[in-house]
């Protein structure tokens, strides 16, 4: 990356039609944790996109010698003093690729999740793994539980910085699996409705884990 450069955003996002979008922007400045980048324009309409900090973004650029690299940002704060700019985190430099991910980030983690199904069952179950478009838990297989059932959940997520948050959302079981030989089953499950605030605390906490396992 460059100054001056053309770069393309998609903003992570559980609207479909939004989450397809491409933004038009260009690098105006660059730090050694972050850079900044003019408000990103939505070609096809002519008009300028808001970002928010923390939202979730997959950058494309094409290099010199003509290669598409794609690598996945968030955005951290405006610019100050009237400039109409927004600072991203700098990827590492083994974080670009050729390779686009076209699908939520997900990774495997260790959550207590709260999930009621009706009025009448509750239980507390772990995650087997997180994403921004759902998660897939492990629970007693005696739980009457089948698929297309919707699920009220509170997911507590534990970011770097100590805080803790609480991630309520309903969620539909699309798979169950039975784990053989520890009495346990395995839920998939996709976000049926989730506030966009709630979403992208679930996708910064997937960046956190990619990038701490990258470390390992």
């Amino acid at each position: 990356m460059k100054i001056n450069q053309i770069i393309w955003i998609q903003i992570a996002s559980l609207d479909e039609e939004e989450n397809k979008k491409q933004y038009k922007s260009r690098i105006a400045d660059m730090n050694e944790t972050s850079f900044a980048i003019e408000i990103p324009l939505d070609p096809s309409s002519g008009k300028l996109k808001r970002l928010d900090p923390r939202d979730q973004l997959s950058v494309s650029f094409v290099t010199e010698d003509g290669v598409k690299q794609f690598f996945e940002t968030e955005m951290l704060e405006r610019g100050k003093d009237g400039i109409h700019l927004y600072y991203l985190r700098r990827p590492e430099p083994d974080a670009i690729t050729r390779i686009q991910r076209r699908s939520f980030l997900r990774v495997p983690a260790r959550l207590e999740i709260a999930c009621r199904l009706g009025s009448n069952l509750s239980f507390i179950a772990l995650t087997e793994d997180v994403g921004g478009g759902g998660v897939s838990i492990i629970c007693d297989d005696h739980l009457p539980i089948k698929n297309n059932d919707i699920l009220s959940c509170w997911l507590l997520l534990p970011f770097r910085n100590g805080q803790i948050e609480h991630v309520p959302f309903h969620a539909e079981v699309m798979r169950t699996k039975r784990l053989e030989g520890r009495d346990k089953q395995q839920l998939m499950m996709r976000f049926a409705n989730i506030a966009n605030a709630e979403q992208q605390k679930v996708i910064r906490y997937c960046f956190e884990r990619q990038l701490e396992n990258r470390k390992l």
